[in-house]
């Protein structure tokens, strides 16, 4: 049986995870994640509570896979997709998740961000199934 997890750790510009993916007791892939920082749940500043949810992947208006996560308290269109940015002048998510390689400060502006996302969420794509549940400690 796989079971999904992000485990988070938070701080006041962004939320760094890791998320992995397991088969039984083997861990078989992870990943890290970044959001934007806990911020009682509020919509387009906030990540989401922690929990269990259900996902499915979908396709973006752009075209782009990308995974749904479904019934989040008071909140909708919550993704899984790609990009790198989660606090500054330019970030690339409203409450989504942001997979990639590994942390660092591509744009030098002092902030976390997240490398490697495009081929990171490809190799989610390839590997999750349709529907699963995601558990966010």
């Amino acid at each position: 049986m796989m079971k999904v997890i992000i485990s988070r750790s938070y701080n006041k510009n962004e939320t760094l995870g890791s998320l992995m993916i397991m088969q039984g007791e083997r861990n078989s892939f992870t990943c890290k994640t970044i959001e934007l920082p806990f911020r009682g749940n509020q919509h387009n500043i906030s990540c989401i509570p922690e929990g269990t949810y259900k996902v499915m992947k979908v396709k973006r208006p752009n075209g782009d896979d990308a995974f749904l996560i479904l019934d989040v308290p008071d909140r909708s269109n919550i993704l899984i997709h790609k990009g790198n940015y989660a606090a500054g002048d330019h970030v690339d998510t409203l409450g989504c998740i942001l997979p990639g390689r590994y942390f660092t400060d591509i744009n030098e502006d002092g902030y976390t961000d997240i490398a490697e996302s495009t081929v990171t969420m490809q190799t989610l794509i390839n590997i999750l199934p349709d529907t699963f549940k995601i558990h966010i400690l």
